[in-house]
């Protein structure tokens, strides 16, 4: 028996995109709670929360795209085709988070709101337009002859806006929890009174989204619904009611880290639960990784390169994030 060389590219693909989401979420959910906060230096503590590492979360972004380049190129032809404009506005907003987030520091303070203003709309965009693309993946492509045969605004659905603002709530939560770990005094408390209603709405846009995905999709409804399969999967709904009730628990008892890392399990189960409806098509609805796959060599060769780099990528994250531990005060600064 063989070496199933397109699963494993699937897992670390999968990996990644999990990576991303967690790490680059939660700075994205800074910009996107800038707005809820108007002091001038504590805005300078939540960016500084992320001033280290927030470029470097992005790397899981490109080993992710370049894994799905190299190891799937009838995803990835189909998937950007479908998705250019959503995924152009997304790298529109990341870039304007990040040319605000290197501007602001060094602007005069009577021209500091107009990069704040720029890093919560870049956060904003780019939050919104991942969830478009996600809402636009779950509801499927259309492919003749392994070409997209859709149109550019086929992306433009009710379920694929819905999905966006969706993302922006659980990014919120996940950049509200993270400052509580990362801060103290009147922000943190500020951060413990936002994050109780901000779970409330990632629990009824979650429940919202976990609904309508099934009934608009019959394939989707008929995975999950169907004997055996409902008692295998029971338990990621019921994960997530436990997780969000203890994670209510800590916020009430102004918890420090469980917070941020029941969040980190919310959005994990959310991410299975994805992973259940579509699975093991790269391509809704019907093609599979091994539909899509590139020839056996090109993965080989990739693969290759990856277990040499993954493992560095691992250790200077992990690095990073152990240099940088601890709570971040006013008197640290972003140079």
């Amino acid at each position: 028996m063989g070496i199933d060389l397109s699963l494993i590219w699937a897992v670390i693909i999968v990996f990644s995109i999990m990576m991303y989401v967690v790490m680059d979420g939660f700075d994205l959910g800074i910009g996107i709670l800038f707005p809820f906060v108007k002091s001038e230096r504590e805005r300078d503590v939540m960016m500084n929360t992320v001033a280290p590492v927030w470029d470097g979360n992005e790397t899981w972004l490109v080993l992710g795209g370049a894994g799905l380049f190299g190891a799937f190129p009838l995803a990835y032809s189909v998937v950007l085709s479908a998705l250019y404009l959503p995924l152009i506005f997304m790298l529109l907003g990341l870039i304007f988070r990040g040319v605000a987030f290197e501007f602001r520091f060094k602007a005069k303070a009577e021209k500091r709101h107009i990069w704040d203003k720029a890093f919560i709309g870049g956060s904003l965009t780019a939050t919104f337009f991942q969830g478009v693309s996600l809402g636009a993946y779950i509801d499927g492509f259309r492919v003749v002859d392994r070409v997209y045969a859709g149109g550019a605004l086929d992306w433009f659905t009710p379920f694929s806006l819905f999905c966006g603002v969706a993302l922006i709530a659980a990014y919120a939560l996940l950049g509200c929890t993270w400052l509580i770990m990362k801060t103290q005094g009147r922000l943190q408390g500020q951060m413990h009174d936002i994050a109780r209603p901000l779970v409330f709405v990632v629990l009824a846009v979650t429940g919202a989204v976990s609904l309508w995905t099934p009934l608009a999709h019959d394939a989707i409804a008929q995975r999950w619904f169907s004997m055996p399969n409902l008692l295998w999967f029971m338990p990621v709904p019921l994960l997530v009611l436990l997780t969000t009730y203890w994670l209510l628990r800590g916020i009430q008892k102004n918890a420090n880290n469980t917070p941020f890392l029941l969040t980190l399990v919310l959005i994990f189960l959310g991410y299975s639960g994805l992973g259940i409806s579509l699975w093991p098509n790269i391509i809704p609805p019907s093609i599979s990784i091994w539909d899509a796959a590139s020839p056996p060599q090109s993965q080989g060769f990739m693969l290759v390169g990856a277990l040499l780099i993954i493992p560095f990528i691992l250790m200077y994250t992990a690095w990073s994030y152990y240099v940088f531990r601890g709570k971040v005060t006013e008197d640290d600064g972003y140079h």
